[in-house]
């Protein structure tokens, strides 16, 4: 039993010191940028009007988007979210930005009755950065859950869903 603990800790090790040397980890695009760190804003995705705030770190942007869906019940939804700086154009850090996301992606009426729809995603941004300000506009597919009524029977199949997304946020 000691010697397989013994192999485990130097496994780890080894894992650990691979880690710092790892040629396929991502190359930290952002890290000299003039940026806030943290912002805060509003936008709006498909029929989800949110607000949202953006952690900008050296591999990229991390966001969380909270709100509620423009229908008849108001339906509340969330989504989070990371971008990776793909292709940089500017002098600022603007560009296109390959991402993923997860979260409430539409929200459907089945039965009289309003449901949000989980669902992951990735999209294509392209974000306007500088040091005061993050503005992203951003083409998304994702699949949504299956809509199953009450007594579990499949009302709606896993279907793509596609989203147009524009968010401005403001450095705190």
């Amino acid at each position: 039993m000691r010697k397989l603990y013994l192999l485990l800790a130097v496994l780890t090790c080894n894992g650990l010191v691979h880690a710092d040397e790892n040629p396929y980890m991502p190359e930290p695009k952002l890290k000299d940028a003039n940026v806030s760190t943290w912002n805060i804003g509003a936008g709006f995705t498909k029929k989800l009007l949110h607000a949202n705030l953006e952690w900008v770190n050296p591999y990229g942007i991390a966001y969380a988007k909270a709100g509620a869906f423009l229908n008849d019940d108001n339906e509340p939804g969330a989504q989070v979210g990371f971008r990776y700086p793909y292709y940089l154009t500017g002098t600022d850090k603007n560009g296109y930005y390959v991402g993923v996301y997860a979260g409430h992606l539409d929200s459907k009426n089945f039965g009289g009755k309003q449901k949000g729809n989980l669902g992951v995603g990735a999209d294509l941004s392209y974000v306007w950065l500088n040091s005061e300000r993050i503005s992203t506009f951003s083409v998304g597919a994702g699949i949504r859950e299956k809509i199953e009524d009450g007594s579990g029977n499949t009302v709606k199949k896993s279907e793509p869903v596609f989203q147009f997304s524009y968010t401005l946020s403001f450095g705190l």
